[in-house]
């Protein structure tokens, strides 16, 4: 489906819903309410509570005169119905991970995580200085979205599985719950996928709907007690090194917004990647203590076999975007593997090398 035939199909369908007749921010006195709609549960720990420090921070930085309002994942719209919503103007505001939207684009995976992609600081020097930002802009713009970065988990975890993993062999049917291009990948090696929200992880754990699922790192994961519901906890996280946040705008909205409040809005949304990316680190270095010492939780590396065939059929998952019919999704996957290419070497010469060195048994 073409990006314009898309927006069009979108703002029919939510005047279908009878959602329409609210589409436009609130208009009093020189002043808009902005309602942000998110994939997250309300004020869960990292996510949902981003998406809230965010609206705060706009609607305290504009001195009220820009009120974000914030309504969880199936409060005004589902979860993965958010982009539609504001696409078509039924909402102003979107804070979620771009991978959820790779239906209307497969290039939207490489602004949310790519496997054996890029780290957290790594997407970020992409999008600020490596040119990610104008093609992600770019490819937005055709469903009337302006795109923002305003966090990232950092590398997560391989998930939690019921059962070991002791080779390549035992993924075969296995159903795993794990979304974006790296679902595509356990699925080249065997695993089936679904796609779930985090709040459905738990309980498809429980009653063995699912064998395994990957979510958000220990922070998140121990939020959501995945403790109690499966046994293994497997490293790396070969498919998310570095998953990026994402706060989306209604694009008409944007550009009807004079110069002031579209900084103001740029700069809370700067603010907020920069705290958000520093709260994962921190919470999650103490959450995995928390499940190895007070949980006893069983930490696993996937074996190597394992890792190499991810690697590979990673490798056909990302090229395939790029050998698409796509021009636009050709170019960002060209900008994406050119600066992975330098960032590959610099890491090895630069924080590889030195969190080698600082494992080594020296007392400090």
């Amino acid at each position: 489906m073409k990006r314009r035939q898309f927006v069009a199909g979108a703002a029919g369908a939510v005047a279908a819903v009878g959602l329409a007749a609210a589409a436009l921010p609130a208009l009093a006195q020189g002043k808009r309410e902005l309602r942000m709609v998110t994939t997250w549960p309300r004020d869960f720990p990292g996510l949902g509570t981003a998406a809230q420090r965010l609206a705060d921070s706009i609607t305290a930085m504009s001195g009220d005169r820009l009120t974000v309002k914030v309504f969880a994942a199936g409060e005004l719209v589902p979860p993965f119905e958010s982009f539609d919503a504001v696409s078509g103007g039924a909402a102003e505001m979107y804070h979620a991970i771009e991978h959820y939207w790779q239906d209307r684009s497969r290039a939207f995976n490489f602004f949310a995580a790519v496997p054996f992609g890029l780290t957290a600081s790594e997407m970020a020097a992409w999008i600020y200085e490596g040119g990610g930002q104008a093609l992600w802009d770019e490819l937005a713009a055709g469903f009337n979205v302006k795109p923002f970065q305003v966090g990232n988990t950092g590398v997560q975890m391989g998930g939690w599985f019921k059962r070991q993993i002791n080779g390549l062999a035992d993924f075969k049917g296995l159903k795993m719950r794990m979304p974006g291009l790296g679902g595509e990948v356990v699925q080249r090696i065997g695993a089936v996928t679904v796609s779930l929200p985090g709040a459905k992880i738990f309980p498809s754990l429980h009653s063995g709907a699912i064998d395994a699922s990957e979510w958000g790192g220990p922070w998140n994961d121990l939020e959501l007690g995945l403790y109690k519901v499966a046994k293994y906890y497997y490293y790396p996280g070969f498919h998310e090194p570095g998953t990026a946040l994402s706060a989306g705008v209604n694009l008409k909205l944007w550009r009807s917004l004079g110069a002031d409040d579209q900084a103001l809005i740029a700069h809370a949304m700067a603010a907020e990647n920069a705290r958000a990316t520093a709260e994962y680190n921190a919470r999650n270095a103490a959450a995995l203590e928390t499940l190895r010492r007070k949980h006893k939780v069983d930490l696993r590396r996937f074996p190597d076999d394992v890792l190499k065939a991810a690697g590979a059929a990673a490798g056909e998952v990302i090229g395939g975007i790029g050998a698409g019919g796509d021009p636009l999704a050709r170019r960002i996957y060209e900008s994406f593997r050119g600066f992975r290419k330098p960032a590959l070497a610099w890491s090895h010469h630069g924080d590889q090398s030195f969190t080698n060195a600082r494992l080594m048994p020296f007392k400090y």
